[in-house]
């Protein structure tokens, strides 16, 4: 299954430091329980979807931060 990249640059280099930042908090100890393991899973999605510039979330609102 082949998907059109629909993410450019600015939202995938958001999208690392978001998860990096949600890695940190978790693996630190800031955020414990049901709540860390949480964003742990975000900044994984965050991390892949980023990776193959593909956004599920964003094809039904036909958005697209990827430019022309």
């Amino acid at each position: 299954m082949k998907f059109n990249k629909n993410m450019g640059s600015a939202d995938r280099i958001i999208r690392i430091v978001v998860a990096v930042i949600f890695a940190y908090l978790y693996f630190s100890g800031t955020v414990t329980g049901t709540l860390g393991v949480i964003l742990l899973v975000l900044g994984v999605i965050f991390v892949l979807t980023s990776l193959v510039s593909f956004c599920p979330l964003y094809l039904p609102f036909k958005i697209s931060t990827r430019g022309k």
